[in-house]
């Protein structure tokens, strides 16, 4: 893989490599110059084998974006230590999420926008991968006063993916790390918030 675009794993088998390939023309030529043939070249199969793991270049992008998007969250999940109080956990988690998409930012753009223009199926898998941020937002106050609620979970993760989008838009996602103490702070602040209104509802006769 070439330098900020490896984010497959090195497995040689074809699928694998299809989404390499697939990754490094959309970083060089961008999603809509992409053809089928581009992306059997760079991953070094014919056209034939192509289609036998996807019937289009859209279905192609959408597993590149699951994947990518497992990986960042997988990041993620790893940068964040347990035994840690929940407020540096959030600390961790964002700064991880930030670096980890910091790392490809010629790939952000087709990650984050192209995969909406192909339809419902990739805004689908734009949703599936937001409920797994959101999850893992809503467990990092676990051991504290109740979980964050999942409404105000998705919530977080659309700030943060805002954050993400403008930085792509104005051509800056190498400098995501800088804007991960103020997210994180946006997000303690939410939860925090959240922590207390359920301590006065508790408390209310």
């Amino acid at each position: 893989m070439i330098e900020q675009t490896a984010i497959i794993s090195s497995s040689l088998d074809h699928r694998t490599r299809l989404l390499e390939g697939m990754a490094r023309c959309v970083a060089t030529k961008g999603y809509a110059d992409t053809t089928i043939a581009d992306i059997a070249t760079a991953a070094r199969v014919s056209k034939r084998t192509f289609y036998e793991h996807f019937r289009t270049k859209q279905e192609c992008l959408i597993a590149l974006y699951e994947n990518a998007s497992q990986r960042s969250i997988s990041s993620l999940s790893k940068a964040i230590e347990p035994s840690q109080d929940w407020t540096t956990r959030v600390d961790q988690a964002v700064k991880a999420y930030f670096g980890h998409l910091a790392a490809n930012p010629l790939l952000m753009r087709t990650l984050f926008i192209d995969v909406l223009a192909v339809g419902s199926e990739g805004l689908q898998a734009r949703r599936k991968v937001h409920r797994q941020l959101a999850d893992l937002i809503a467990d990092l106050p676990q051991q504290a006063e109740g979980d964050a609620a999942a409404w105000q979970a998705n919530a977080i993760v659309g700030a943060l993916t805002e954050i993400v989008l403008q930085a792509i838009e104005q051509d800056r996602v190498e400098q995501l790390p800088e804007c991960a103490d103020g997210a994180a702070q946006v997000v303690r602040a939410a939860i925090q918030a959240h922590r207390s209104s359920t301590a006065e509802g508790q408390s209310l006769p």
